[in-house]
């Protein structure tokens, strides 16, 4: 089974667009330095994001969990010239890295990058979005949804990573294992949420689209 998922995926990539060298150096930097590199958008996850905005014609985006900055960078490169996107992450100790490659990408009048707890610093924010892309700690998956929604334009959308989990989702999660927990939540939270249209994608490990109604 991972034999055929991983032909699957190196074909997906095959003809996808190409990965610029920018966008290869951070993934290598992020396999050397990081504890846990596939947390890394990667290149096909960051061409469907940069897709989703180009074609919505989003140019106000926020993140929640900028990691290594590799998903922040693409959904950059597809805004329009004057679009911004916030990122935020909790960890300062990968602050280094991302704000390496922001630098070097050339995109820092897009990128604003904000050290700190989303659900501290998301009320916060006076500012309406066009895409929320959550990615941030899963125990929290509801509660970002809850805050942001708000702030999301009508018609707007929320897009959430992660939410099969590596298949956790299917069984009962052991008593301690919140992560688990935080994504069943989510997911139950908008299969049951009457002011969205949404749909999860199976890309990689499972990506909600919610769309404001």
């Amino acid at each position: 089974m991972d034999k055929i998922n991983n032909d699957v995926e190196n074909y997906i990539n095959e003809f996808g667009t190409s990965e610029n060298d920018l966008l290869e150096k951070l993934t290598r930097e992020t396999a050397i330095t990081q504890i846990h590199p596939r947390m890394l958008s990667g290149k096909y996850q960051g061409n469907l994001l940069g897709f989703i905005i180009k074609i919505t014609g989003a140019s106000n985006i926020l993140e929640i969990g900028t990691y290594a900055g590799y998903s922040a960078i693409c959904m950059a490169m597809a805004l329009p010239e004057n679009g911004t996107i916030i990122t935020i992450e909790k960890n300062d100790e990968i602050e280094w890295l991302s704000h390496k490659y922001f630098n070097l990408s050339g995109l820092g009048n897009k990128i604003k990058s904000v050290t700190g707890d989303a659900l501290n610093i998301i009320p916060n924010l006076n500012e309406e979005f066009d895409i929320v892309f959550i990615d941030g700690d899963k125990r929290e998956y509801s509660e970002y949804y809850s805050i942001v929604f708000p702030k999301v334009k009508k018609g707007g959308i929320i897009l959430a990573d992660n939410v099969l989990w590596n298949n956790k989702i299917f069984s009962d999660p052991v008593s301690n294992d919140y992560m688990t927990k935080g994504i069943i939540e989510f997911n139950e939270k908008i299969r049951t949420d009457p002011r969205v249209e949404k749909i999860i994608l199976p890309v990689r490990d499972g990506l909600m689209a919610i769309r404001k109604l």
